[in-house]
């Protein structure tokens, strides 16, 4: 149980973040808002109620009494002798949902399966919606957690599901798997999907996602070259990799973690016992990098890059080579399979799996030659309610380009988890009409060998920063400013710093360069 007191009052509430099971204690208290330290989700301190994202649950709250100068907090006992690395899985808390009536014949048609589309169906049930629920989506799964395909690679797609089956089933919410929208007929209101069939709506929400951008070189059709999107293709990269030569294309989040992901936890080893262990890994074009520019989180991954304690010097470390401004120009195979990759400098390396990690791609090819308005790269442009140029149809996540308030308004897509979680909460509101713009600040995270990876706020177009704390040491915080203010915020093994500014900012304050000196 943890125990806040703000000003007078005291609260009781469970002491796990709900997300990954992150001690609250270390969190940052703002008025009625904790935020979790570890990845920025925010609960209030007298409902529990969660406030902001990636956690999709509540935490419980308790009662609390105060009688001669003793507080005294009544929690049932069961969750209290809990061990401590479960609690917070089994003492899970939703909000109250309603149910659906058949007198109420609207239908909210979601395409996607991934959290932005998950989000906005249970906040349109949690806001009081009573009409019918389809969650389309092209994938084999419910919504799971995608960070866990490079993290955590040995796991089955049912253990990293943010929902159950038989949750979705309970609030009345219409699941369709390996259901692909093809076409949209926005003036008759009605979706045509692959298999030939069409659903007609009464207001829709486009979160088809983004997909993983392919190299078109000679050989990338050969068997073993795989991009990672699904927990087959995380299974499979793992099964095939391990004990041979692994090459990743691109220095993203994505490639490195899966890099060390695959090498490090005992269940990623063969029965042999020996680790995943990548003869080459990670070639960078020069391209990549520079069209990484969506992809807020690249601005402390670029900093990250050019000092001699990143996470790309802990990887090398640990024995990964790395081919920096170099372009993958060909891949030759034998038997139809992979066995080497040809740089542009003529080196050659040894593969017997290639993974492609380059940045990726709005899901939106389907909606060309429609009237809805989306920018040059297929991102859908909404507004601050989620709401795109048609009426009645909203867009949420990695497929849409949205105002960005730490952006001072301008247009942009940020491919992250708590965003899009956000935006399906916020297009739910709107197609509820209730008239509510979007407020949240990107937090982005991963680990790296054990050391945390923390970023928040939006570093497009920074002048300047301030470091502060030890990059020998790699433990430190770093400042991006743009216009003498504080934008982002990045941190290596320094929780729960970017939370504390994540809040403020949030909050709508301006730390300027000499308070973050």
């Amino acid at each position: 149980v943890l125990l806040v007191r703000n000003r007078k009052e005291f609260s009781a509430l469970g002491s796990k973040c709900p997300h990954y099971g992150a001690p609250l204690s270390k969190g940052v208290l703002r008025g009625e808002r904790l935020r979790c330290p570890w990845h920025g989700a925010c609960f209030n301190i007298r409902t529990g109620d969660i406030e902001e994202y990636p956690s999709l649950d509540c935490i419980p709250c308790f009662k609390v009494t105060v009688e001669d100068g003793k507080v005294f907090v009544t929690a049932k006992k069961k969750v209290l002798t809990l061990p401590a690395a479960t609690e917070h899985k089994h003492s899970l808390r939703v909000k109250d949902t309603s149910r659906r009536s058949l007198a109420n014949q609207n239908t909210m048609l979601l395409l996607g399966g991934g959290v932005a589309a998950l989000v906005c169906a249970e906040t349109l049930r949690q806001e009081g919606f009573t009409g019918r629920i389809i969650m389309a989506t092209r994938e084999k799964h419910v919504p799971y957690d995608k960070s866990k395909l490079s993290k955590e690679m040995h796991l089955k797609a049912e253990e990293i599901y943010l929902r159950k089956p038989e949750f979705l089933k309970a609030l009345d919410i219409e699941f369709w798997t390996e259901k692909e929208a093809v076409s949209v007929d926005f003036q008759k209101q009605r979706v045509h999907f692959m298999d030939g069939s069409s659903q007609k709506y009464h207001q829709l929400l486009i979160a088809t996602g983004s997909h993983s951008r392919f190299l078109k070189v000679p050989g990338a059709d050969l068997q073993n070259v795989y991009t990672l999107q699904t927990p087959e293709d995380s299974s499979k990269i793992l099964e095939l990799a391990t004990g041979r030569n692994l090459v990743l294309v691109g220095a993203s989040f994505v490639g490195t973690r899966l890099d060390q992901a695959s090498r490090l936890p005992a269940p990623a080893r063969d029965t042999n016992g020996t680790s995943l262990q990548p003869g080459a890994a990670a070639e960078l074009p020069a391209w990549v990098l520079a069209g990484y520019s969506c992809f807020y989180s690249s601005t402390a991954w670029n900093f990250l890059v050019n000092i001699q304690t990143s996470p790309f010097q802990m990887l090398q470390n640990k024995g990964v080579k790395f081919h920096m401004k170099t372009e993958l120009c060909e891949l030759k195979g034998k038997d139809g399979k992979v066995t080497e990759a040809v740089l542009a400098n003529g080196e050659k390396l040894p593969a017997d799996v290639v993974v492609m990690g380059i940045g990726s791609i709005p899901s939106s090819a389907f909606l060309k030659g429609t009237s809805i308005t989306r920018d040059d790269k297929g991102a859908i442009l909404v507004d601050l309610h989620m709401q795109t140029n048609i009426p009645n149809v909203f867009a949420a996540g990695d497929v849409v380009s949205f105002p960005v308030a730490l952006l001072n308004g301008d247009q942009s897509s940020i491919h992250h988890q708590q965003v899009a979680e956000a935006h399906g909460h916020f297009a739910a509101l709107n197609m509820l009409k209730r008239e509510k713009d979007l407020h949240t600040v990107p937090f982005f995270w991963t680990t790296m060998l054990g050391k945390s990876i923390r970023y928040a706020g939006c570093g497009k177009g920074y002048t300047d920063t301030v470091v502060k704390g030890s990059l020998e040491q790699q433990k430190f915080l770093i400042f991006y400013i743009r216009d003498g203010h504080v934008t982002a915020a990045a941190s290596l093994n320094c929780d729960p710093m970017v939370s504390l500014i994540a809040e403020v900012l949030y909050l709508g304050k301006q730390i300027s360069k000499e308070e973050a000196e």
